[in-house]
């Protein structure tokens, strides 16, 4: 009863003194709000990215010939110089490694117009020159018409599976099977339609043309770097996959014995311990922000109960004449400075996570709810009121009644 009645008249007061209460509040309001909106933000963004790897598969993993985050000057030139990964080495490396279920050879060709008739695309389309093993291992399914066979791969005819955003911008009433779609110049005829794959971070899936790769070559020839994506008959065998796999590659590619790998190995496991990184930096900005906000709203917290302590010293006097111990008046004001900073952190918190999902909203992510740091919020600002609020209820405690009775 007695934590009750000290939490409403903490509020009576807070009441009492609006103007002074609010620029208090503010205070804490500004540091929750820093940091839960950059870690509403991050938690939203991320959950996007960790889709977009998580594409790749749990048991898969992607060679290519430049790394997927390039971080560091002077690196570029290391990287370009590199020899290109090509279509005679994937089809070694799927004779020697025993352990990989597919090896996927691919390379695409973004920005692309398709056409049909007088409708045309946005230049968004990609142009993906692919092996039935790449499309086995990034699980392509095939909705309407039929996938691409070995023969179709040989044979060099001209025809493609597109993507269901191909389908609704250019045959939104028609069935595409059987027609043709025109991507720079060149005529391919629709044998089938891939499942929707949907989008991430605004970036669609759907909008692609895949031809055979000897296809591709044909038109755009074969210079250039290829990427293999190389599929582990389980995700309890990928290193043992990924260790053969390196083994045979750098055999194929002539790599000296005590040289490094010439090429990049990909996973979805490395790709989000590398968002990580880069995103820690604004945790700690954003960190260091909140701390300052918050100190400098601690100090305000202490000013304001001191000044509160001054202005009720005779309430003080009065209450201690009647018996009340120190340690209740104590519990009182540090009470007080515990339901100011409560308030100011939970009109940051709130503030902050409206902030960081429209922000959300505006990159086209899910939305999210960082629990943990909400709770570490609450947390942080409770310690905020029970340390900058201890020296005023000290001070209040510690006064003499008969001279607090006689207080003007």
């Amino acid at each position: 009863m007695q934590v009750v009645e000290s939490i409403i008249m903490a509020w009576q007061s807070l009441i009492a003194n609006k103007l002074r209460s609010i620029l208090t509040l503010l205070g804490i309001s500004i540091g929750l709000f820093a940091i839960i909106i950059v870690m509403t933000s991050i938690r939203a963004i991320q959950s996007s990215v960790e889709d977009i790897f998580n594409s790749i598969g749990t048991n898969n993993f992607i060679i290519q010939k430049y790394p997927a985050v390039r971080v560091g000057h002077g690196l570029a030139g290391k990287y370009r110089n590199r020899k290109d990964l090509t279509i005679e080495q994937g089809d070694k490396l799927k004779k020697i490694a025993w352990l990989p279920s597919a090896v996927g050879i691919s390379r695409s060709r973004g920005g692309k117009i398709a056409k049909y008739g007088n409708i045309k695309t946005n230049p968004e389309v990609e142009l993906w020159g692919t092996n039935l093993d790449d499309l086995k291992a990034n699980d392509v399914e095939i909705i309407s018409g039929r996938a691409f066979t070995e023969f179709d791969m040989q044979s060099g005819r001209e025809f493609c599976l597109i993507g269901s955003d191909i389908q609704k911008k250019l045959f939104e009433n028609l069935d595409p099977i059987g027609e043709v779609v025109k991507v720079d110049g060149y005529n391919y005829k629709i044998i089938g339609v891939c499942k929707e794959r949907g989008s991430v971070m605004g970036i669609g899936q759907d909008s692609f043309v895949a031809i055979p790769l000897r296809l591709f070559t044909k038109n755009y020839g074969s210079d250039g770097s290829f990427s293999f994506v190389v599929q582990a008959s389980s995700k309890d065998n990928i290193l043992q996959t990924m260790d053969e796999v390196i083994s045979a590659l750098r055999v194929i590619r002539k790599v000296g014995l005590m040289e490094e790998n010439d090429f990049e190995i990909v996973t979805n496991d490395q790709l989000i311990e590398q968002f990580n990184d880069l995103t820690k930096y604004f945790k700690i900005a954003s960190g260091i922000i909140a701390f300052i906000a918050l100190v400098a709203a601690g100090v305000g917290i202490m000013n304001i109960m001191l000044v509160s302590v001054t202005e009720r010293t005779r309430e003080i006097g009065i209450r201690k004449a009647v018996g009340a111990k120190k340690i209740v008046i104590r519990l009182q004001f540090i009470l007080e400075a515990i339901v100011l900073s409560q308030i100011g952190g939970i009109i940051g918190i709130i503030m902050g996570l409206i902030g960081g999902n429209l922000i959300a909203s505006v990159l086209n992510v899910n939305t999210a709810i960082p629990l943990d740091w909400i709770l570490i919020g609450i947390f942080i600002t409770t310690c905020v009121g029970v340390i900058f609020g201890s020296y005023p209820a000290i001070k209040a405690s510690n006064l003499d009644p008969i001279e607090a009775l006689r207080f003007e």
